[in-house]
C-alpha cells in the first residue's frame, strides 16, 4: 500500500518537472531563435512478486513473470530543432539561417580556428542561431551582445582601418557587404566579410547556456564550419527565426500535465485514507 504512494509522489515530481518545461517553452514564445523543449518519462524501478519461468514436459505450462512498478521519472529532456518562422525586420543586418546551421560566435577578439572547431576545446566559442549584426567601434562584426561573429575561414571578422558604414546587406551565401558613409567614399558598396556557419553531427549534444547561445557539448560529434550552403541552410537578411514553440501544443500539454499532476495527488489522499482506516481498525 504504501508503494502506491510512492509511486505517486515520483509521479508527482516527473509532472511538476513537465510543466516547468511546458512554462519555459511558453515563456520563452517570443524569443529569436528558442527551440522548444520536450519532457520524456519513462517507468521508474519494479518489483517482482512472482518470478517468471519457462514450462517443462512434467509441470506443464510457463509461469510469466508478476511486477509491481514504483512511480515515472522524467527519463530525458529533448530539444526540438526544426526551424522556427520567419520574422521579416526591415533590417539588412539582421540575419537567420534557412537550416540546421549555427552561427559561429567568440568572446576572443582575435580567434582563428581555420584548422577547425575540432581541433580546439575553447570555452570561447559558442554557437547561435540569432544573427543581429554591427560593428563596433573597433571595426569588428559583432552580434547584439557584443560577441565576434566567427568568419567562413575560421577567423573574427573586421573591416578596414577608417572605415564606417551606414548599412549592412547578407547574402544567402554569407557575403556581407556595407554601404560606406566615411569621408570620400560615402555611398560605396565594399564587401566587408563573409559567415561562417556550423554544421553540427548531432545537435541534442549541445549544451545551452544563457541567452540564445550554445557550447559544444561532449556528444555533439563532428563539428564542421564553412561557407553557408544548401546542407547547412542558406542564410537570409532582412530576418530572425521566430521561436519554434507552438502554442497550442503547449496549452494542451499543460493541461495533460495538470490532469496527471491532479491523479497522482489523488491516489496520495486515497493511500492516505487507506491507512488511516487501518491504523483505526478494532479488533
Amino acid at each position: 500500500m504504501v508503494g502506491s504512494m510512492f509511486a505517486a509522489i515520483s509521479g508527482l515530481k516527473a509532472h511538476q518537472s513537465k510543466m516547468d518545461v511546458i512554462g519555459n517553452n511558453i515563456a520563452n514564445v517570443n524569443t529569436w531563435g528558442f527551440k522548444s523543449h520536450s519532457a520524456n518519462f519513462a517507468d521508474a524501478t519494479y518489483r517482482t512478486s512472482i518470478a517468471g519461468g519457462a514450462g517443462t514436459a512434467t509441470t506443464g505450462g510457463g509461469v510469466n513473470p508478476s511486477q509491481v512498478g514504483y512511480g515515472a521519472n522524467v527519463n530525458s529532456i529533448t530539444v526540438n530543432y526544426t526551424t522556427g518562422n520567419r520574422n521579416p525586420t526591415g533590417w539588412g543586418s539582421d540575419c537567420m539561417i534557412d537550416g540546421p546551421g549555427f552561427f559561429v560566435v567568440t568572446t576572443a577578439q582575435d580567434l582563428d580556428v581555420s584548422g577547425g572547431l575540432t581541433d580546439i576545446s575553447n570555452a570561447n566559442v559558442m554557437l547561435s542561431r540569432v544573427g543581429i549584426l554591427k560593428i563596433d567601434n573597433q571595426g569588428y562584426l559583432t552580434d547584439d551582445k557584443g560577441n565576434y561573429i566567427v568568419g567562413a575561414d575560421g577567423k573574427t571578422i573586421k573591416v578596414g582601418a577608417g572605415e564606417t558604414y551606414s548599412s549592412l546587406t547578407v547574402q544567402t551565401d554569407g557575403t556581407i557587404t556595407g554601404v560606406r558613409s566615411d569621408a570620400g567614399n560615402e555611398g560605396d558598396v565594399t564587401p566587408i566579410g563573409q559567415i561562417g556557419v556550423a554544421s553540427i553531427q548531432n545537435p541534442s549534444g549541445l549544451e545551452k547556456t544563457q541567452g540564445y547561445y550554445y557550447r559544444i557539448g561532449p556528444n555533439a560529434g563532428k563539428v564542421s564550419m564553412g561557407a553557408a550552403n544548401k546542407a547547412t541552410g542558406e542564410i537570409l537578411g532582412g530576418y530572425l527565426e521566430m521561436s519554434n514553440t507552438d502554442l497550442s501544443t503547449e496549452m494542451a500539454n499543460m493541461i495533460t500535465t495538470q490532469r496527471g499532476f491532479q491523479a497522482n495527488t489523488k491516489i496520495i489522499t486515497v493511500t492516505d485514507q487507506m491507512l488511516e482506516e487501518l491504523v483505526n481498525m478494532k479488533r
